[in-house]
This record gives C-alpha cells, structure tokens and sequence, in this order.
C-alpha cells in the first residue's frame, strides 16, 4: 500500500525510537516524508537503526539519549535544530517499569524513576523543544491501556500513564493554537518491553481473547494511529487520547 506523504518537508523527533513501537512510528513518519531524529541510550542501537531507516529512502538522524539526563534531552534537540532548523512533530515515547511489585510494596527510587521517566522527562523535554516548535506543530505522548486499569504487575507504570492522559489536556490548554497535543494509548502489543507479558503462550492466548478483535496490536497498527494524530488530517484535535487496544475497555 502506498503511503500518504502527509510529512513533507517536516522534521519529526520520536524518542526511545529504536527499537518497537517507537520504532514503528518514526519509520512511518519518515515513510510519508518526515526526516527523522530518533533516539536510545545506546550509540549501537540508534546506529543499527539509523541504517534500517536510510535503507528505506528515510531522512534520519540518530541521537544518543537518555531522557532523564538533562544535557542529553538539550543534546537531542540541539542537534535537530542544527540539522533541520525546526521541529513540527514530537513524539514522547520514552517509558520503564522497573519493577511488577505492588505500589505499597515499591522502593522509593524505583518510584521516583518511575515518575522521572515516564511523566517529568516528557515536561522537560518540551520545555527545551518549545521555542523550536512551528506553528501547526503536533506533539504525541505515547501511554497505554494500562492508564485505565493498571494490572497488579504493572500498576504503578499504568499510574503514570494515566498521568499522561491529564497531562495531553492540560498542555493542550497551553500549548494553544499553535501546538496541538493528543495521545495513543496502545493496547497490548508483542515488544521487547512486553515481552514479560506476551510471551507467555497462555497469558498471550487470554490477552487476545479480552480484545474484541481477537488479536494482540501490532507496532504498525501504534504507528499508523500516531502518524494520524501528529498530521494536518488531524487538525481540528487536541487534548484528546486516542486508544488503540483493539476493544479493550478504556474507561477511567
């Protein structure tokens, strides 16, 4: 299927992008014309995944970091404006779980990374981003279906990500009319980061069987959703987050 080229002439930064869903959706945004800047911790990983870009026609820069390091998030979006000179499109991807204990059972650090990644880093981040932003720019917090129900093994991370869900309304208030803010809350998909929960062929079997569609997502299926929210097709929205779990309930 040929791909819309609704990026054009944009420039794009996904972070935690080199692997998964954050992988998926920087590929999409330069497969419909974005250059990309993507974003990991480590040099070998934005490497490898700058190359699988350029093999696919894609504009695209690699950064190394570390979202809660803070000349990391100011290198990150230096090098962008010293490449491209602007940025029309943030997607904030970067997210832990550290730990499957109970909240009441949580170390304080393990709380505070927590919180430092998965909320605060995506604040600071914009904050350095801000006078870089064109006007009609998107940004996109990438949370989860978990924000509406957090499961026991993951209950303090679904916490954060219901987080994001007051966050996209609040900084869609202040980020108005020249930024617009939404979400996606992506239901269970097959990742790396998942991995502890898909990879059980039991556990996997149920999770399918509670989506209305029968299956699991796909990064494609987060990418394509992103991609929509972060073009012009989306220009009357923000403030809002958009699930994609396949028909599981999303009610808080």
């Amino acid at each position: 299927m040929a791909l819309m080229k609704r990026f054009q002439g944009k420039v794009a930064i996904v972070t935690a992008s080199t692997q998964g869903i954050g992988f998926g959706i920087a590929q999409r945004l330069g497969l419909e014309g974005a250059s990309v800047v993507i974003s990991s911790r480590k040099q070998k990983n934005v490497d490898e995944a700058v190359e699988k870009l350029r093999v696919r026609g894609i504009e695209a820069l690699g950064v190394v970091c570390h979202v809660s390091n803070p000349q990391q998030r100011k290198n990150l979006i230096d090098k962008t404006i010293e490449k491209y000179g602007k940025i029309d499109v943030i997607v904030s991807n970067a997210a832990v779980n550290p730990s499957v204990d109970n909240i009441l059972d949580s170390q304080e650090s393990v709380l505070d990374k927590l919180w430092e990644i998965n909320v605060k880093a995506s604040i600071l981040l914009l904050k350095d981003a801000s006078p870089h932003l064109q006007k009609g720019s998107s940004v996109v917090f990438i949370s989860s279906i978990a924000a509406y129900q957090p499961q026991s093994s993951m209950a303090m991370y679904g916490v954060t990500k219901t987080a994001l869900l007051g966050l996209t309304k609040a900084l869609a208030t202040e980020m108005a009319p020249d930024t617009r803010v939404n979400t996606v809350a992506p239901g269970f998909v097959p990742t790396h980061f998942a991995d502890y929960i898909t990879k059980d062929t039991s556990v996997r079997k149920t999770l399918e069987e509670k989506t209305l569609l029968n299956r699991l997502g796909t990064t494609e299926d987060m990418a394509a959703a992103t991609a929509f929210l972060a073009s012009d097709d989306a220009s009357y929205i923000t403030g809002e987050t958009l699930v994609v779990a396949g028909g599981l309930p999303s009610r808080l």
